[in-house]
């Protein structure tokens, strides 16, 4: 399959896709500018500063409004519109937040990466209802994807740099337990960036610096390929009316300006299993 354009460059560094009723459809961030992007039924951008330099990942709220990851911890966009920035999860200017997901009982993940992506540096972090802050894994290098499986009862991550995406068993009050590896990816495909796990308990991951995103059916296996006509492709999502159009966004980061003018832009091909229903925020 190859994916189609339908936006021009309008990100600097797109990530985090997400399809959700709550607010009218796609919204996505421009990472490195501090902005959350909503996707309007004539193909027309909206962007809205998240009060922060760095707008690492958005989800819904169940009582409306969004989560988001902001630079060093969490903010929440009220129903209203208005930003609320929590406290600071760290201190340390060299560490930022990237990627994350809420789970099956509304609690908001989100990981970090240092600037440099110094090995190790990193962790993963799960905000509650109450506000309160978990940290979930420590020793991570470059967090990225998480999602869930259609029952809850599987979650896939993917710590980048170690060119795999792994898998949890999931309970409430366990938590995630028993990592091993669900797929090791290629270095020729690319890095292992975003994912999302579609309604059969397949994966579909992004592959950085690879052009594609891959699909893997729940048992591991590499079933689908999308080409995408621009090498950093950052994330994916499924939405649509039905949740059969995969969106993915891309990057120029570090690019020579101009070297690729379809960098940056949204992607979206249509798909044969559907998504499954975004999970909320219960704060």
């Amino acid at each position: 399959m190859r994916a189609e354009q339908v936006t021009e460059s309008v990100a600097y560094h797109g990530e985090g896709p997400v399809w959700s009723p709550s607010w009218g459809g796609l919204r996505f961030v421009d990472m490195l500018a501090g902005d959350v992007l909503s996707l309007a039924a004539d193909g027309s951008i909206a962007r809205h500063s998240v009060g922060s330099d760095i707008a690492a990942v958005v989800r819904p709220r169940q009582g409306g409004g969004a989560v988001i990851g902001i630079e060093r911890g969490f903010a929440l966009e009220n129903a209203d519109g208005s930003i609320s920035a929590l406290p600071p999860v760290w201190n340390d200017s060299s560490i930022r937040m990237n990627e994350g997901a809420c789970d099956p009982d509304g609690r908001f993940y989100c990981g970090s990466m240092a600037y440099d992506q110094e090995e190790g540096a990193s962790a993963l972090y799960r905000l509650d209802p109450d506000g309160s802050v978990h940290t979930i894994l420590t020793g991570v290098t470059v967090s990225n994807g998480l999602d869930w499986s259609p029952d809850g009862r599987l979650a896939y991550y993917n710590d980048t740099a170690t060119k795999q995406v792994a898998l949890f068993d999931y309970d409430r009050d366990a938590g995630l337990t028993g990592r091993r590896t669900f797929v090791r990816i290629a270095d020729e495909d690319g890095r292992p960036d975003g994912l999302t796990a579609d309604s059969a308990g397949g994966v579909w991951v992004a592959l950085n610096g690879g052009g594609r995103v891959h699909r893997y059916t729940a048992d591991g296996v590499l079933d689908q390929v999308v080409e995408v006509p621009t090498p950093q492709v950052t994330a994916c999502t499924l939405g649509g009316s039905e949740l059969t159009e995969l969106y993915i966004t891309t990057s120029q980061e570090g690019m020579e300006p101009g070297s690729d003018p379809l960098a940056g832009a949204l992607f979206r091909v249509t798909v044969p299993v559907p998504g499954k229903p975004v999970l909320a925020f219960a704060g």
